[in-house]
């Protein structure tokens, strides 16, 4: 196994050991500490290079770390390939927001996400002249999805399926939302496609748990002070599913 250096890497001051094999991975370095001081026991500080602030704790008795990855594809694809080439991490779940596109999706709703269709290249094998399938760890979707069971009440509902991560956060093209509506897609957001590539490319396990913030179709959206409180269902089931039993 490939070590980080004593000092840390490029972006991540930790040093071998302060990460657990279990990371949860919002995109905010705000939802990551509110993550580990509401979530976490004994949580400490390991990382804030860049202000990307990153919590090392147990969950249920067992270690467990939370990451913030940045904005976009190109930033997850950096953070995630960091932690499972050099702190042996070897699950990762990411917690974040999205925006739904079928009527079916409300806010407030959470998406698991089974695939990640994507106009980035992170997915492309130019020399092989093919685009990978962008997919989660099969072991983590189904236990994620038995986690969403029994939802509490008054929660929103829960849903499977693909999304779509972009590199253009201000998108305006109805004729895609169309498309990728008509082929079941159920959410627009940035960065789970370069999650999958990176955990494919390093054989690791990841996921993608979303909480829908916004409706592209209707406009609707969650305050900012919303969208910092309305995860924690999304961060359970995500929990669940770094749990369950190898």
């Amino acid at each position: 196994m490939t070590h980080a250096p004593s000092r840390g890497t490029p972006h991540i001051a930790a040093v071998p050991g302060d990460f657990a094999p279990l990371v949860l991975m919002p995109g905010d370095p705000r939802r990551a500490r509110r993550i580990a001081e509401t979530f976490l026991d004994d949580a400490r500080l390991v990382t804030d290079v860049r202000g990307i602030l990153g919590y090392t704790g147990t969950h249920r008795g067992r270690p467990m770390s939370v990451l913030a990855s940045g904005m976009g594809i190109p930033s997850m694809s950096i953070y995630a390939t960091e932690l499972l080439r050099h702190y042996g991490v070897r699950r990762i779940v990411r917690v974040g927001t999205a925006g739904a596109i079928p009527a079916s999706v409300a806010l407030r709703d959470v998406v698991i996400a089974s695939a990640a269709h994507t106009d980035s290249g992170v997915g492309r094998l130019p020399d092989a002249g093919i685009s990978l399938s962008l997919t989660p760890s099969h072991q983590l979707l189904g236990a994620a999805v038995r986690a969403a069971h029994d939802p509490p009440p008054g929660s929103g509902a829960v849903h499977v399926g693909a999304v779509f991560s972009t590199d253009h956060f201000y998108l305006d093209r109805p004729a895609v939302l169309d498309a990728l509506e008509s082929r079941g897609t159920l959410a627009v957001e940035m960065e789970a496609a370069g999650l999958y590539a990176v955990a494919a490319a390093e054989g690791a396990q990841a996921l993608a748990v979303l909480t829908a913030s916004d409706h592209v179709r209707t406009g609707e959206e969650l305050s900012a002070a919303e969208r910092e409180t309305c995860f924690e269902r999304a961060v359970r089931i995500a929990a669940a599913a770094l749990l369950a039993d190898d």
